[in-house]
């Protein structure tokens, strides 16, 4: 397996983020990595998220989104997928770079969706056109969890 590099960057282009996963699978339509949570435990009030956590992450080529499996450290119970709207990642030779749009869906693992942090959207300076796009790209992930497509085929309802 090869190391891969995740840059999550926010919506002006600055690296916020960067840590490194395995690869898993790619082609040119997607990247898939594994990784581990190595910050410290979070209570977002909607998961928990400790360190050790397993993340199998999806990055596409032309979506604005991307998608994080998330799953216990130590019993691999899912916990939930996180999606993050961003605009299309960029693929490198050993990385994935996106920008981060602020807004997420939380898919809990029967299938409940949450749309979680609107107002840090609306707060930040984008087109129209990029507006449209997250909202596009919302309204797509909750279509998919209806739907059960993959990675959400292990929806529990």
């Amino acid at each position: 397996m090869t190391a891969f590099a995740v840059i999550k960057r926010d919506a002006n282009g600055s690296v916020e983020l960067s840590y490194t996963g395995t690869l898993r699978e790619r082609d040119a339509r997607h990247i898939c990595i594994d990784a581990v949570f190595a910050l410290p435990d979070r209570d977002l009030g909607y998961v928990q998220l400790q360190r050790g956590d397993h993340f199998r992450e999806w990055f596409y080529a032309g979506r604005w989104y991307n998608i994080f499996r998330v799953s216990a450290a130590q019993s691999r119970a899912l916990k939930g997928w996180y999606c993050n709207i961003t605009r299309p990642p960029v693929f490198g030779d050993n990385s994935v770079a996106a920008d981060d749009l602020g807004l997420d869906v939380f898919v809990y693992p029967d299938g409940k969706t949450l749309l979680l942090d609107k107002s840090d959207f609306e707060r930040l300076p984008l087109s129209r056109a990029e507006r449209e796009q997250a909202w596009a790209a919302v309204a797509d992930i909750k279509s998919r969890v209806q739907r059960r497509q993959p990675p959400f085929d292990e929806i529990t309802t």
